[in-house]
């Protein structure tokens, strides 16, 4: 994911943040009840529900070669060198071995582009063996791969072309993403083809990489790659799930939809949903999620319920996944607000189970991420359900945070019980998909 500071979504948290002020008076008007109110019960998930655990490969893995974030890095322009990371690369057997533990599913991983063909037309076995046993080990532990084609990482070859201003980067881009698709097919995945497609869009105009009147090419060819490898995928295996995932920014979210997920959305088996930050008339501080302080930015848990209705209502008829979800924290260190890692998950699962008994067919859910790693140039947030002190401790060890037990609870329950509470109220007057989520909240 991407949690670093980015001007179109800060745009767009600023617009919420005026309707959340302007609109303090609405739900009163109406006289709607506060959401959450009464004592509904979370739904039963069906028993195929699938639970999980996301990662990318940039951010995780260490020892990254050439690549536009490499490069990106090098510059100065991050606050931490990206150096081992969490060392994935090296260490992915035992982190395996901890998503097993967990009892999940789904290990969502990225094959890196840049890794694999570090040189135009040259690939790198020892790469690619790295890649093979990496995969057959998800497999080998029970659980599925949700592999990731590209997670905003291209070879540095690739950026000296002039990345995705380049009208030949799309034929690079697919003649190895059918590599990946090709080598990978027979375990039959679950694929993501680009991460947050609007964000890297946002990341490649922030970091230079394209100018602003190259936006609108950038959007086209993400499309174009998009569909393609999702016919491409679909040849291979008619019954693959394949998927864009969406980075949800709370009230204009359906105005971003317009640039990317209403184009593709034929080519879409489900919609793949990432959702982290909430905002409401109470509290408007979203906008610290784009800034370096982004555990000071709310994370109010029914605020995955109105995501989940708002993409229920736009694209009826489409599963959707919960494809990232977590909560930050200053190394590791308590959140100001109380929140603890453990209750935030029971209750975004909590609100999930309740969008599912409303009728939302939700099929899957993905917690960011199992370990600490790399948040696009900082090692301060901490999203892991293992905590990992990569600027102090060589070791690299992985210390279980509470949420460790509380996500062992909750697949091998299949959610949690009927007579579960959140562990904070709803918040008044959400604004997380307005006006609905204010005027027609869940009761």
């Amino acid at each position: 994911m991407g949690h670093r500071p980015r001007p179109a979504v800060l745009i767009a948290v600023v617009i919420a943040t005026i309707i959340a002020i302007a609109a303090p008076e609405i739900p009163v008007a109406l006289g709607a009840p506060a959401p959450g109110a009464g004592s509904s019960a979370p739904a039963a998930l069906p028993r195929d529900f699938d639970w999980g655990v996301s990662s990318s490969g940039f951010q995780s893995e260490g020892f990254s070669p050439d690549s536009n974030w490499r490069r990106y890095v090098a510059s100065g322009a991050t606050h931490d060198r990206v150096g081992t990371s969490v060392d994935f690369r090296h260490r992915y057997r035992g982190d395996i071995a901890l998503a097993k533990a967990l009892g999940v599913k789904v290990y969502r991983v990225g094959i890196e582009w840049a890794r694999i063909e570090p040189r135009p037309g040259v690939l790198d076995r020892t790469e690619i063996a790295y890649y093979d046993a990496m995969i057959a080990a998800i497999v080998a532990a029970g659980m599925r791969p949700m592999i990731t084609l590209d997670h905003w990482v291209y070879p540095g070859w690739v950026a000296d072309r002039g990345g995705w201003a380049n009208p030949e980067t799309p034929a690079l881009w697919l003649r190895n993403a059918r590599r990946v698709v090709d080598r990978y097919s027979h375990f039959r995945p679950i694929w993501i083809t680009i991460n947050e497609p609007t964000v890297y869009v946002t990341n490649e105009l922030k970091t230079g990489a394209i100018a602003a009147p190259d936006v609108p090419a950038m959007l086209d060819r993400l499309i174009r790659v998009h569909r393609e490898i999702y016919r491409y995928i679909h040849r291979r295996d008619a019954a693959a799930m394949v998927s864009s995932n969406v980075a949800y920014v709370p009230t204009v979210e359906p105005v971003l939809d317009t640039q990317f997920v209403d184009r593709v959305a034929d080519t879409l088996d489900f919609i793949g949903i990432d959702y982290y930050y909430s905002i409401s008339p109470a509290n408007t501080g979203a906008w610290h999620a784009l800034t370096d302080e982004s555990w000071l930015a709310p994370v109010s848990a029914d605020g995955l319920y109105y995501a989940l209705r708002h993409y229920s209502r736009r694209y009826p008829g489409k599963p959707l996944y919960v494809v990232e979800s977590g909560m930050p924290t200053r190394d590791g260190a308590a959140r100001a607000d109380g929140y603890r890692r453990g209750d935030h998950l029971r209750d975004l699962v909590y609100w999930l189970q309740r969008a599912r008994g409303d009728g939302v067919n939700v099929i899957g859910y993905n917690y960011w991420s199992l370990t600490d790693n790399f948040e696009w140039g900082s090692y301060t947030p901490r999203f892991g359900l293992y905590t990992v002190k990569v600027k102090s401790d060589h070791t690299l060890t992985r210390r279980p945070t509470d949420a460790v037990a509380a996500y062992r609870r909750i697949t091998a329950d299949n959610g949690v019980p009927t007579g579960y509470r959140p562990t904070r109220p709803a918040e008044y007057c959400s604004l997380v998909a307005a006006p609905a989520s204010c005027v027609d909240p869940v009761h």
